[in-house]
């Protein structure tokens, strides 16, 4: 055989083998896509950062759609991100950020101070009244620069602008201005790792990756969000490798997915907190204005069973509504079940015969915690009618007070004691149907307070007093239960502290 017919043979034998692999590969990696099988129903409004509801659910698309000035990252509670840096005046009234050079939005647009200062003031979400009755100005310093002062000073700003809400998540102002509010959310340019391809309503959200996001390439082509609401669905969509990872598998269905070869149980302590709530204990002519009978509640529960039943064991209860990781946090004396003194109570409260207590509002994805609680709360005759209703409807209503007699609520938001308490105790706050004078006092005096130990003493205060007046009836510190499929090398859950979902998405990766 002469040299060039052996060239030629190799060639031949090349390319056919190429032939062979290239499909493989593209079968094992599915195009490089990596498929979430969510429990939620995605709604359009988690699209837009200005609209962040303060609980941590829009996070799941905001990682990977957009960016913010510094934000949770791995490792760290408060990474830089489209900021460099920030420095703080010696009187503690200005911020001044320096923006990353070479940031972009998925449009080629760069990051600008006009972008951020166009971000805040569009910000219209949880604590938006907060912020911006605290921030007396945002200056754009220059293109690369922003200032923002304070009317007074505020130890929780940056706690509160960067990680407690969305405001300090930045979309860029000409596009937003272009296309306008329902623009926006229908088609939404980011500065994430991830940009906008289609979203289909109740169906599944598509992203692609940003090959020029400024923290890295993606490791993966495309992410895609599956709705599946159904749980038994959902394991069943990982079994069959439909879907890579899956959000919330629990009891049973959880310990199948354990027992699975090939799949991964992922549990992860959240910062979401869950309770039932008593919205209208401020009314006099509400039983729930005596205490005796929201005791009664608490103490009717079993949180130690649920825990097991329903998250393997993997939750916490701290017997608060602020998460125990959360800076600030107050141990409270531990919960008990009681089911005897639980019905003593009810009798004292007038009620030797039960209560009909009417509705208990929840979001849908955790009706399974709220029919356990029911169940419990029958059991000492206390009967209610469960409404499960879809998480952005639930949280809707809840934050436009809508609901009445129970409900049963959750945050998961990024904080501390302090935004913890502004969302749901302190007058004003985003899902607060009433307040005591004293607790809001204490509010403002600790917002107010540079002096750490001081500070810390007074927000112990409020939660001592939050736990003494039984506002809630904390369930648990959620164990998010995820599960991973074989095709996944790093899912990026459990990576970022607190975190519920996957991330950094762009950290994700597939095995070879």
């Amino acid at each position: 055989m002469t040299p060039r017919s052996l060239r030629t043979s190799v060639s031949i034998v090349a390319a056919a083998v190429s032939l062979l692999v290239a499909p493989a590969r593209e079968v094992s990696a599915q195009g490089d896509q990596v498929t979430w099988g969510v429990h939620v129903v995605l709604a359009p409004t988690w699209f837009d950062p200005a609209e962040s509801s303060g609980i941590i659910t829009p996070y799941m698309i905001y990682y990977a759609l957009h960016d913010a000035l510094a934000k949770p990252m791995p490792g760290q509670l408060l990474a830089p991100s489209l900021a460099e840096s920030w420095t703080v005046s010696k009187d503690s009234l200005a911020y001044e950020f320096v923006l990353r050079s070479g940031a972009r939005f998925h449009n080629g647009e760069p990051v600008t101070a006009e972008d951020v200062k166009f971000s805040f003031d569009r910000y219209r979400g949880a604590a938006a009244r907060t912020l911006k009755e605290r921030v007396a100005a945002v200056e754009v310093v220059d293109p690369a620069r922003v200032r923002f002062r304070l009317k007074q000073p505020w130890p929780d700003f940056l706690t509160f602008y960067t990680t407690a809400t969305g405001a300090g998540w930045i979309v860029p102002k000409k596009y937003v201005e272009k296309v306008g509010e329902d623009g926006f959310k229908k088609a939404p340019v980011g500065a994430g790792p991830y940009k906008f391809v289609s979203a289909t309503s109740g169906v599944d959200v598509v992203l692609e990756a940003f090959d020029q996001y400024w923290r890295k390439r993606p490791s993966v082509r495309r992410l895609v969000f599956k709705v599946i609401p159904d749980e038994s669905t959902r394991l069943a969509a990982l079994k069959r490798g439909e879907v890579d990872i899956v959000y919330s598998i629990r009891g049973a269905l959880a310990e199948e997915l354990r027992r699975t070869p090939g799949l991964q149980l992922k549990p992860t302590v959240l910062h979401g907190t869950f309770w039932v709530y008593f919205p209208e204990q401020w009314d006099t002519k509400s039983p729930w204005h005596n205490i005796k009978l929201r005791q009664a509640v608490s103490l009717a529960f079993d949180r130690n069973a649920i825990n097991q039943a329903e998250t393997l064991g993997f939750s916490r209860i701290p017997n608060s509504i602020v998460p125990d990781i959360f800076d600030f946090f107050w141990k409270p004396p531990a919960a008990q079940y009681d089911p005897a003194k639980a019905k003593r109570l009810l009798a004292e409260a007038g009620y030797p015969n039960g209560l009909d207590a009417g509705e208990y509002f929840c979001d849908v994805a955790y009706a399974n915690v709220a029919e356990a609680v029911q169940n419990y709360l029958q059991a000492v005759g206390i009967r209610t009618t469960l409404r499960p209703l879809e998480r952005a409807a639930f949280f809707s209503g809840y934050g436009e007070k809508k609901f009445k007699n129970l409900i049963q609520a959750a945050s998961g938001a990024f904080g501390n004691a302090a935004t913890r308490l502004e969302a749901f105790v302190a007058a004003g706050g985003t899902y607060v149907y009433g307040s005591y004078p004293d607790i809001d006092g204490l509010f403002r005096e600790q917002a107010a307070e540079l002096d750490r130990k001081r500070r810390e003493a007074i927000l112990n205060r409020i939660q001592q007093l939050v736990h003494e007046r039984t506002i809630y009836a904390p369930i648990w510190q959620l164990a998010f239960l995820n599960g991973v499929g074989p095709r996944v090398e790093e899912s990026s859950l459990g990576a970022i502290p607190g975190f519920a979902y996957s991330g950094p998405y762009e950290d994700v990766k597939l095995k070879n």
